[in-house]
């Protein structure tokens, strides 16, 4: 296929995994780590590098319209989150931290098995792809931190505004492990999951585009304002704080005294932008101005409590998951599936980011033998995971896919991808033989 789109060979391929959270939803880009693993679907791209400045990108996917700008004149429109704005972002992400104006073009011809809008990070790991691909040609070099550092970041220029758990899980991943990521500095350590069971992925068939809805940015931004309300609260400099982990940090207590202090410092109800205004003595311009992102100016409701409360005890679970993994006592499996439950209810109830078919298929997965199951990526949609015996395995599947994808009238949208079982896979790499 490079052949018929550009009338040449490649000269060498680069493929990025997408990845699933095992547990810590959306706690990454409040500052606190996560443990997600990567999973074997992943993005692959052919490149030949030309002597032109154009860059050419196709699709093998006929979904996705082919297209070629300036190499050197790089435009990424944040009102639409097309696929190639994706690549671009990683293009653009190498060029500037190299400081770079005079590049040559590429034809790219790009490849993948992860569903999109699923939560399993199709998008972050197009962004590392190119970003690996833009590196390789220009004969550069970089650690894979520093890749994953500058992809997280370059993400934002769609529109998002993500923590990095994705970018630093597609070039950090390695075979038969998940990680525990953690951020500032970047680093991520290997948690060793219980041999006598499976993570399973199955996808609600409920797309949901990140960068498309401005659901995952107001929750950034409720995480933003309590976080500077509760170090208002404390006395803290709260005009420099942007996230709830540097009000920890900076009072040095634990976790659970930080829910303790939430309890004090915030109350249940909705707070609206004139009350967020009056607690911190702003005016509803410095607010909007100076602390919101431009597409969540208008929002008039922020819960700041429920926000709060399920990223620290969010937090929380992840470190006990780490121990318990670590540890290893006969009954791991059903202590894990217990964190797994409670984050599912966190991210329902007070992080709001399921959707009544997440909660069905979560419900449906532990009917037939999960001990645990729940959302994730960023919600409101995509997949859940569940943590399933060995030894169930097969009649799990098969229960699953009679009761949520029979049923429901969902066979239609059924393919492999939309149920398997999964083990840790390898992370971002180059080769030069398809």
């Amino acid at each position: 296929m490079f052949n018929s789109k550009f009338g040449s060979t490649p000269k060498f391929y680069v493929r990025a995994p997408g990845r699933v959270n095992i547990i810590g939803e959306h706690i990454d880009y409040c500052g606190y780590s996560v443990l997600p693993m990567a999973v074997e679907q992943d993005m692959l791209i052919a490149v030949e590098p030309v002597k032109t400045q154009t860059l050419q990108l196709a699709n093998t996917n006929p979904l996705y319209p082919d297209f070629s700008t300036n190499a050197n004149n790089i435009q990424i429109d944040k009102t639409k989150p097309l696929w190639h704005n994706y690549f671009l972002c990683g293009f653009k992400g190498i060029q500037e931290h190299f400081g770079l104006s005079n590049l040559t073009g590429m034809n790219c011809l790009v490849d993948g098995n992860i569903p999109p809008s699923s939560g399993l990070s199709s998008s972050s790991a197009l962004v590392c792809c190119a970003g690996l691909v833009t590196l390789t040609v220009l004969g550069m070099n970089l650690s894979k931190v520093e890749l994953a550092e500058i992809c997280a970041k370059s993400e934002r220029y769609i529109g998002t505004e993500g923590g990095g758990m994705d970018q630093s899980i597609s070039f950090l991943a390695e075979e038969g492990t998940a990680k525990l990521i953690e951020f500032s500095p970047l680093r991520a350590t290997d948690v060793k999951l219980p041999s006598g069971a499976v993570f399973v992925i199955a996808n609600s068939c409920v797309e949901m585009n990140k960068a498309a809805t401005s659901h995952f940015n107001v929750r950034v931004m409720e995480c933003r304002l309590a976080a500077k309300l509760l170090a208002k609260y404390r006395g803290l400099q709260w005009d420099k704080v942007l996230r709830l982990e540097e009000v920890q940090a900076t009072l040095g207590v634990s976790l659970q005294e930080m829910l303790r202090i939430t309890e004090h410092a915030l109350h249940p109800e909705p707070y609206s932008p004139e009350e967020v205004c009056s607690c911190l003595g702003i005016s509803l311009q410095e607010l909007r101005t100076q602390i919101l992102s431009p597409n969540t100016q208008d929002v008039l409701v922020f819960k700041l409590y429920q926000r709060a409360k399920h990223v620290y005890s969010e937090a929380a679970r992840v470190l006990q998951f780490k121990k318990i993994c670590e540890e290893a006592p006969d009954n791991t499996v059903q202590l894990l599936g217990e964190l797994m439950n409670q984050s599912h209810a966190s991210c329902r109830d007070l992080y709001e980011c399921s959707c009544p078919e997440l909660d069905q298929l979560v419900d449906i997965c532990r009917k037939f033998g999960a001990q645990g199951s729940r959302l994730t990526g960023a919600g409101w949609g995509g997949c859940t995971v569940s943590i399933v015996p060995a030894d169930k395995l097969t009649s799990f599947l098969a229960h699953v896919h009679e009761a949520y994808y029979q049923r429901s009238g969902r066979n239609g949208t059924f393919e492999k991808q939309s149920l398997f079982a999964t083990k840790p896979g390898g992370g971002a790499l180059v080769f030069l033989e398809a």
